[in-house]
């Protein structure tokens, strides 16, 4: 027989029914103000804390001194944050601003051939196939591109920008004529017929294929009577040089390409390229040629009392700015400098020459700005640059934004 048992599994054991039944007995409010005293609500936690937080500051309570370290602390802590904050968002507006004033890219072939030239052979290689949007969109400007071999492509990055002016530092050596500053930076892939001539060359023939232009077209569609001026710059012995580089232009002569005097008619032919000597180039030996494809840089200052340079041997005029005016402070040129400069440049005017200032203030970017802003208003001939997107594509109101140089 089997022992009967009160106890049901599914019945509360005695005490747990007694604590069960005494606790539903209970208010509920009664049950809720003991876990309220227990556990405080949540949102009472950040006043207290915020209270505590509050004491580090109370001299009364953690003294003078370390109250007045906290506060010190507490101020630059808000200033570092503070000032993050407002650095991140004039960093934000001015690269905004950078992204917007920054003048794109023109899409043509200039442009493509300037992104993809990476050797002195490239020079001509690249205009195999002819790029038909040659220089689509381009508009020339007259500023003359400084020490143009210097660039990482030369001619085509100066052409690229719209500028009508290019440089040629020139070595003789043998039968070639070298391009470079000094001798030390001369090698034999860079020489005048392979970055100036040969180019210039390939491009005005295709320019002019199927023309019935009476006069032959220039490297610029947007305005084909534009001449480019190629300055070269004699280093080497000018007597033993000038009849190589009349060699060296035999196919531009050939192709009708470039500006002559016509010692015939005693009349001057404007052609799409103008070849310039200067450096050591002698003056009589310019003038010596019945036929002249080869123009002076004539000395500016002296037109005002030398009535020997003209458009029948000369094209440009030139000086270094510093050894014509003086240097020119931060503030700018000065009245008499700036009487000075205009005198040149009309006298340049008068005698159709185009006036050049080379040696022109490079730094700061403010400076070269006034000056560049001052030579342009007064209609310089040509405003000699190292910077060919900032002097041709960047407005120039916008290149210093809250003390940022941005072009």
């Amino acid at each position: 027989m089997g022992v009967q048992s009160n106890f049901s599994p599914l019945s509360p054991l005695p005490s747990e029914s007694s604590n069960m039944s005494a606790l539903t007995d209970r208010p509920l409010s009664e049950i809720y103000d003991k876990e309220d005293r227990l556990c405080p609500a949540a949102e009472h936690r950040p006043s207290r804390r915020f209270a505590r937080f509050k004491t580090q500051f109370d001299a009364q309570i953690v003294g003078k001194k370390k109250a007045l370290r906290n506060r010190i602390f507490l101020a630059l802590f808000l200033i570092v944050v503070v000032g993050g904050v407002i650095v991140l968002i004039w960093f934000s507006l001015v690269l905004a601003l950078i992204h917007r004033l920054t003048p794109s890219n023109p899409s043509n072939g200039l442009q493509k051939i300037v992104d993809q030239w990476d050797t002195p052979s490239d020079s001509v290689s690249l205009l195999t196939p002819w790029p038909k949007d040659f220089s689509q969109g381009i508009v020339p400007v007259s500023c003359h591109s400084h020490n143009d071999y210097w660039r990482s492509v030369p001619l085509y990055e100066a052409l690229a920008g719209g500028c009508t002016g290019v440089e040629a530092d020139v070595w003789l050596d043998g039968k070639d004529l070298l391009v470079g500053h000094r001798k030390n930076s001369l090698s034999s892939d860079r020489t005048l017929n392979s970055l100036y001539i040969e180019p210039l060359s390939i491009a005005l023939s295709n320019l002019n294929h199927g023309s019935s232009a009476s006069a032959p077209v220039g490297l610029f569609n947007v305005d084909p009577s534009t001449t480019v001026t190629l300055l070269i710059d004699i280093k080497s012995d000018p007597v033993t040089t000038w009849p190589v580089l009349h060699d060296q232009l035999s196919p531009l002569i050939a192709g009708g390409w470039l500006s002559h005097w016509n010692g015939t008619s005693k009349a001057l032919v404007r052609g799409p390229i103008t070849v310039v000597g200067t450096g050591n180039t002698h003056f009589d030996q310019v003038v010596a040629d019945h036929d002249r494809y080869i123009f002076f840089d004539a000395p500016l200052p002296d037109l005002s009392h030398n009535s020997s340079y003209g458009p029948e041997n000369s094209y440009y005029a030139s000086v270094s700015l510093k050894k014509a005016v003086g240097t020119i402070w931060l503030w700018g040129p000065t009245a008499d400098q700036q009487d000075a400069m205009q005198e040149m440049i009309r006298a340049a005017a008068d005698r159709g020459l185009v006036s050049r200032f080379w040696s022109t203030p490079s730094w700061p970017v403010s400076l070269r700005l006034k000056v560049w802003r001052f030579l342009a208003e007064h209609q310089v001939g040509m405003l000699n640059v190292d910077n060919i997107v900032e002097a041709t594509r960047w407005n120039w109101d916008w290149c210093i934004v809250a003390g940022l140089v941005l072009c």
